[in-house]
Parts: C-alpha cells; sequence; structure tokens
C-alpha cells in the first residue's frame, strides 16, 4: 500500500473533510454522479455497481445492498468525487510513468497491477475479455487483447496482454487516458487498477467453481 494508504482512518477523515468543502452539484457535473438536493445524496457507479455517498459527512454505502463498502473503496470514491474537475477525455493513451510522479511508483505499481493481470489471464485470455465484460468493459484493438474498463465514469483504464510463445513468456502494460490526472491522484491508479485484476481474478475464481 502506498504512503498515504497507511493510515487509512486518518486517510478518509482528511478525504471527508475535504468533500465537505466543495459544492456538491458542481462536484456531481464534474465526476459524472447524480446528486439530490433533498436527500443530500450522490450516487456514483464504481466498477458496475451503485454507491450512495452523503453529503456533508461523506458515508460511502453500496445503493443495491446490505454489504459494508471497505474502506479503501470509501476513499477511492471520495478521491474521484474531489478531484473530478470535468475534463473532457482525450482520447489519448499514456502509461503510468507518464503519469504525474508515476515513475516513483511505477515499481510498486508493476508488481501489484501488471504482473498479476499476466499470472492470471497470461494464458486464459478469452476470459479475460468475457470476465471484463461483466463490468461494462470494451474490447479494444491494442495488443493480442485488450479491453477498456471505466471503475469510474470518466476514468477509462485500457488492459493489454501479448501472447506468449515457446521463447517468451506473455507481456501486458495498463493504460490511462491523457485526462487521468484531473480526476484522480496517481497513486490512485496504481490502486484502482489492481482492484480491477483483483476483482476480474475472484470472478474467474468463482466461474471454475461453477463449472466444477
Amino acid at each position: 500500500m502506498t504512503k498515504s494508504y497507511m493510515n487509512l482512518d486518518v486517510t478518509y477523515k482528511f478525504a471527508v473533510e475535504k468533500l465537505a468543502r466543495k459544492e456538491p452539484g458542481e462536484v456531481a457535473r464534474n465526476a459524472g454522479a447524480v446528486y439530490n438536493e433533498q436527500k443530500k445524496l450522490f450516487t456514483l457507479r464504481y466498477l458496475g455497481e451503485n454507491y450512495s455517498i452523503s453529503f456533508p459527512d461523506g458515508s460511502v454505502k453500496f445503493t443495491d445492498k446490505e454489504e459494508e463498502v471497505s474502506l479503501t473503496v470509501k476513499i477511492l470514491i471520495l478521491h474521484y468525487l474531489i478531484n473530478a474537475n470535468g475534463a473532457p477525455l482525450q482520447g489519448k493513451w499514456i502509461s503510468f510513468k507518464e503519469l504525474p510522479d508515476g515513475a516513483i511508483y511505477i515499481e510498486p505499481f508493476t508488481r501489484r497491477t501488471v504482473k498479476p493481470m499476466l499470472s492470471l489471464f497470461g494464458g486464459k485470455q478469452e476470459e479475460f475479455v468475457k470476465l471484463a465484460k461483466t463490468i461494462g468493459a470494451k474490447e479494444q484493438d491494442l495488443g493480442d487483447t485488450s479491453v477498456t474498463i471505466f471503475p469510474f465514469p470518466r476514468v477509462p483504464i485500457t488492459y493489454v496482454i501479448w501472447s506468449g510463445d515457446d521463447e517468451f513468456p506473455a507481456s501486458g502494460n495498463i493504460l490511462f487516458d491523457a485526462s487521468a490526472s484531473h480526476y484522480l491522484p496517481t497513486e490512485d491508479y496504481a490502486l484502482v487498477s489492481g482492484l480491477i485484476i483483483y476483482h476480474l481474478g475472484n470472478l474467474l475464481q468463482q466461474s471454475g467453481k461453477a463449472s466444477n
């Protein structure tokens, strides 16, 4: 976990305080969320599910089920609402290194995102696409297999896999829209990219159990 996530309670409290200083209507417009003025409630989609975020106290809950939201996801959601400034997507893909200070986080980013992606799906690329589509992914024409996933409404992340052969193992990369810095801090991109792979890995495990 990157440094600012080591004390999650403090990080969450700080994010709540920053959100409370924002104008909620503007936050919703910039983030592609919906704000209910009467209920003082944002509705935001993250990884294919709806979340409700109360304002100004910043509590985060699933909209459609009773499960508890992890503190890490709560922080990610608040960070997105805080940082989103409505900048248009640029339609240009950049690498993690090209994000602000991305070079600082590149080693943990690779270890927690690219390597798990290849370990899980380097030899199961059809399953990768199929499972990614269950959370709204769209296929791309990069590498041998690639999909774009929107964890948040204005945050596209593209996962690319090149098939291996007898001489070389499968390789991959994870790309971001050039507008990425307008929506999340760089270290959050390292986190959310890995959480998506973790989520798809869980779906792969569940599908394996279902077929047994």
